[in-house]
C-alpha cells in the first residue's frame, strides 16, 4: 500500500470523515488576500489575526521539517431543529455538542499514533482551529472542497458541516486532486445574510457577522443589528442553511461527543438571571463557554430588543 491509502485508512478508523493530502509550499497570494482583508478591518477585534502573517505564509517556520499537509474533516452536521420560540435564542449547529477542540485534538493525537507505527519515520505538527495556520487554504489545496462564497469550504458530497484540521509532516506525500469551485452563479448565501456581512464572494466582515458579534465580539452589540439576529444567540448557520450543498447532502455526524446532551437553544430570561457557577456547571466542555457569560447574557439582552 502507499503511504496515503494508509494514512487514508487510519484516518477512517479514527473516524474522520474526509481526508486529503497537499504538498508544503508558500501561501504568498493568500497572504497577500489576508494583509488585504486586515488592511479594510474587516477583522474587527480579532487582533490576534494581524500576528505571525510570516507563519501563515510560510508553515516551515514552524515546523522546518513540513513536506505536505494530510488535512482532515470531520462532519458535525445534527438534523435537529429548532423551536421557533422567540424567546429562545438558537446556538449555532457546531457547537450544540462538546467542544471540538478537544475531540479533534484527541482524534488527530491518535491518528499521528497510528501512522507512526506504520511509517517509523514519520514526524508531524498538527493543529486543528488553531495556531497561525491557513486551515481552509489547505483544505482547498488537499481537495476536501472548494471555498464557498460565505468562506466556508464545501464538500460536493457532504455540505460545509464539517470541522478541519491539519497535520504538516515530514513525508513526500501524493497530492489529491483539488476540487473545481461548484458554487457557480449562486450567490444564496450573499441574499440570505441578514447584516450583509459577505461583502464580496469569499469575504467576510466580522464587523456586521452574526458569529463574531456573539462570540469574538468583546464589546456591545449596535442598535442597528436589532431585529437582524434571527434568533442566534450564539454563533449563526444562515449561510450554511441556505446552501444547496447542505440542503442536498449534508448527513448526520457519526460523532457521539456531538449528538450527546445537545445544547440546541437557550431561554433569553434564564440566560440573563443565570448566575456564573450555573454558566460554568452548564457550559464546562460546551464552545459556548468562549462567549463567557457576560457575552451570552448581552447577546440575550440584544435579542431582547428585537420582541
Amino acid at each position: 500500500m502507499q503511504p496515503t491509502e494508509i494514512i487514508s485508512s487510519l484516518a477512517n478508523k479514527v473516524g474522520f470523515d474526509l481526508i486529503g493530502f497537499s504538498k508544503v509550499e508558500l501561501l504568498s497570494a493568500e497572504n497577500e488576500r489576508l494583509q488585504k482583508w486586515l488592511s479594510n478591518n474587516y477583522h474587527a477585534g480579532m487582533e490576534y489575526m494581524k500576528r505571525n502573517l510570516d507563519k501563515r505564509e510560510d508553515i516551515t517556520k514552524i515546523f522546518p521539517q513540513a513536506k505536505s499537509v494530510i488535512s482532515l474533516g470531520l462532519i458535525y452536521f445534527n438534523d435537529k431543529t429548532y423551536s421557533n420560540n422567540k424567546n429562545n435564542g438558537k446556538i449555532s449547529r457546531y457547537a450544540w455538542g462538546r467542544d471540538y477542540h478537544y475531540v479533534m485534538w484527541e482524534m488527530v493525537d491518535e491518528l499521528s499514533e497510528l501512522i507512526k507505527k506504520e511509517i517509523p519515520d514519520f514526524e508531524s505538527k498538527s493543529y486543528a482551529d488553531t495556531g497561525p495556520v491557513m486551515d481552509k487554504v489547505w483544505a482547498v489545496k488537499s481537495g476536501l472542497g472548494w471555498m464557498g462564497k460565505n468562506s466556508n469550504i464545501i464538500n460536493k458530497k457532504n455540505g460545509s458541516y464539517f470541522f478541519i484540521a491539519n497535520i504538516f509532516n515530514n513525508l513526500e506525500l501524493n497530492s489529491s486532486d483539488i476540487i473545481n469551485d461548484f458554487c457557480g452563479t449562486c450567490n444564496a448565501c450573499i441574499k440570505a445574510c441578514p447584516t450583509q456581512a459577505i461583502v464580496s464572494d469569499f469575504v467576510i466582515d466580522a464587523n456586521k457577522c452574526i458569529s463574531y458579534l456573539t462570540i469574538e465580539n468583546k464589546n456591545g452589540i449596535s442598535d442597528e443589528f436589532i431585529g437582524k439576529f434571527n434568533n442566534w444567540i450564539f454563533g449563526c448557520d444562515i449561510c450554511q442553511e441556505v446552501c444547496p450543498w447542505n440542503i442536498k447532502f449534508a448527513y448526520k455526524t457519526r460523532i457521539k461527543d456531538f449528538i450527546h446532551n445537545e445544547k440546541i437553544e437557550l431561554n433569553l430570561d434564564e440566560v440573563i438571571s443565570m448566575s456564573q457557577s450555573d454558566f460554568k456547571s452548564k457550559f464546562f466542555d460546551s464552545p459556548v463557554s468562549r462567549a463567557k457569560l457576560k457575552g451570552l447574557q448581552r447577546n440575550a439582552e440584544h435579542l431582547k430588543k428585537s420582541m
